[in-house]
């Protein structure tokens, strides 16, 4: 047994209380914060060593780092890559627009519908996969119905966590614990056993998630929200109509075009005949060229979309009026889409796109023109280049990174996204299922089936080296590593044994209610500073002697320690879930702090006002 040492627990309290500071504040950034919260560890544990009862170290440096390979740490960063490459290759498109279609005017009810689907699935399945397979599906719902993906994607997070509170199997917690409860206690904990309490508090904090938190969480400011169109920025693209184009023979509607909804159609040009709109009895065929007014993010789904709808012949073709056959769509497939603007005094200025031989010399395709001075309403290649006019422009990444060399054009590099290959979507799909079941099924750990589903991403064509490490986020394997280090500091220099006696022993003459809610809170609370497994481990035994000393029901205590070790919702590295919507939503520490602080609180007091009448205490 460890000989537990004052100075060591104190001086940890100490790193801990420091760092949390540091977190919560960002007065520097959360990796410099990691960094020195582990280094203050090793300098604490090598200067001043603390030895087992035979003279072994209680806690070496390899323990201290041993977090920087945990499997939990491995997991996370493999589903990212995962997730990388169903991004990649607009793998959720099609499921995302039926989605989208089945919500439309309806936006808060179809992610409502589809949060409490998650919440539903993850009381029997174990909800880490569960997060994985909905992250893609809420972000890109977010994207197309314009509400921002930190609104849902940590109420995805936390309403899993409270649909796994229900069942044995909807979370690694409630298993461990009924391990250890039988272990110690002979405990036999079944499916259903807590899925009363567990409901309740999974109804209460499902309203506050999906009504209050979502005020809570500011918008993140990613580089993603700066290029989408919120703004209503738009180009002027056009759209030869070839036979067998998506859109030959459709009809307007209303003086409208349905299947061009998010764009603005300002010319038809058949032959040498303008048509303006109105449209009315208009029917579209071989050889026209539609004119249309779209932003950026509209035109990106065109491209993307299976039937492409802009042709190669569009942006440059020197006869612009042939009938188009032998065009064909745009091969997006590893190709980036960037904004480059007309630079004073630019050789370009006065002459028309297709006079400027953009294509031929820089190898980037013209797709629209932005200009803000007034309306255009001719083709794309009549259109006369000006000094400050932006250019939507499509190359490879090659070509794209060859115009910062360009005099004549300013690229926007902030603007530059590599598009989605949709030909490999099936491929990522079915590299994604493979994952989920097998760590849902059980066939093999999460760590394998992650890392396994990762790597596959790669020789199938998915991803490739460079998309796939740009998938890692430093915040989070810093945050993890440093997250484990303290917990095993807390362990070992007995911080976290001297918190949950203190507050058994001040209870102690007290009711058995009063005990059990205090016992919650604790939990609940410390569930957030060490991992869950590791607050779950702590408690089992104390609970179980708890109960035994007042004459209490053991099962009762052993729920109460089921339901509160799962209360992770007031920091980033409390579970595997709040970290793998971290980086997608772009969250900060003190996001989770403001908004997972609440319900911790608000859980506590509906249990400590329910179990008692529940359990006739």
């Amino acid at each position: 047994m460890i000989h537990e040492s004052a100075i060591h627990m104190w001086c940890t309290f100490a790193i801990i209380g420091v760092a949390i500071v540091f977190y919560v504040t960002e007065r520097v950034s959360l990796e410099i914060t990691s960094v020195g919260l582990v280094v203050a560890l090793l300098g604490l544990f090598h200067f001043m060593p603390l030895a087992t009862a035979d003279g072994t170290l209680a806690l070496s440096t390899a323990e201290l780092l041993s977090g920087f390979a945990s499997p939990a740490l491995i997991t996370i960063l493999a589903l990212l890559v995962i997730g990388q490459g169903l991004f990649q290759t607009g793998a959720l498109e099609g499921p995302t627009r039926r989605l989208q279609s089945m919500g439309r005017n309806r936006s808060h009810s179809i992610l409502l519908f589809t949060l409490i689907i998650a919440g539903v699935i993850s009381a029997f399945l174990n909800n880490t996969p569960v997060v994985v397979m909905f992250i893609p599906i809420i972000s890109a719902i977010s994207h197309k119905l314009g509400v921002n993906p930190s609104k849902s994607l940590m109420p995805l997070s936390f309403i899993t966590i409270l649909g796994g509170m229900t069942t044995l199997i909807g979370s690694s917690t409630n298993v461990l614990v009924a391990g250890l409860a039988d272990r110690y206690g002979g405990v036999t904990i079944n499916f259903f056993d807590f899925f009363v309490p567990g409901l309740l508090l999974a109804l209460v904090g499902g309203i506050y998630v999906i009504f209050v938190m979502p005020h809570l969480l500011k918008p993140g400011e990613t580089m993603a929200s700066e290029i989408k169109d919120t703004g209503g920025r738009q180009f002027i693209a056009q759209i030869s109509i070839s036979a067998g184009h998506p859109l030959e023979g459709e009809s307007a509607v209303a003086g409208l075009f349905p299947a061009l909804k998010n764009m603005t159609v300002r010319l038809v040009q058949r032959g040498e005949h303008p048509i303006l709109p109105p449209f009315e009895d208009l029917t579209l065929r071989p050889g026209d060229v539609v004119i249309v007014a779209a932003t950026r993010r509209a035109l990106t789904e065109a491209l993307v979309s299976r039937e492409s709808l802009l042709t190669t012949d569009a942006p440059d073709d020197p006869a612009g009026e042939n009938n188009s056959e032998d065009s064909e769509p745009v091969k997006i497939g590893g190709l980036t889409l960037a904004e480059a603007v007309i630079a004073p005094g630019s050789r370009l200025i006065g002459r028309r796109v297709e006079e400027s031989g953009l294509r031929t010399g820089t190898g980037c395709i013209v797709l629209g023109i932005q200009r803000r001075s007034r309306m255009i309403r001719v083709r794309l290649s009549e259109i006369r280049l000006e000094a400050g006019d932006v250019i939507l422009v499509l190359g490879t990444r090659k070509d794209i990174r060859g115009l910062r060399l360009n005099h004549d054009l300013l690229l926007l590099e902030w603007s530059a996204r590599e598009l989605p290959d949709l030909t490999l979507a099936t491929r990522a799909m079915v590299i994604f299922a493979a994952t989920v079941l097998s760590a849902a099924t059980g066939l093999v750990p999460i760590v394998i089936a992650a890392l396994a589903g990762a790597f596959a991403m790669i020789p199938a064509g998915c991803l490739n080296l460079r998309q796939a490490t740009r998938a890692f986020d430093r915040k989070i394997y810093l945050l993890i590593g440093a997250s484990l280090a303290m917990a095993a500091a807390l362990a070992a220099s007995g911080g976290a044994h001297f918190i949950a006696m203190t507050v058994v022993n001040a209870v102690s003459g007290a009711s058995t209610g009063v005990v059990l809610s205090a016992l919650f809170i604790v939990i609940a609370l410390l569930t957030n500073i060490l991992s869950n497994h590791a607050t779950a481990a702590l408690f089992t035994p104390i609970a179980i002697d708890t109960a035994q000393q007042l004459g209490a029901d053991v099962y009762i205590f052993v729920f109460a320690v089921i339901l509160a070790a799962n209360c992770s919702f007031a920091t980033p590295m409390a579970y595997q879930t709040n970290l793998l919507v971290m980086g997608s939503g772009h969250y900060r520490f003190g996001d989770f702090l403001r908004a997972g602080t609440p319900l911790i609180f608000i859980l506590w007091l509906a249990y400590s006002a329910f179990a008692p009448w529940y359990y006739g205490l």
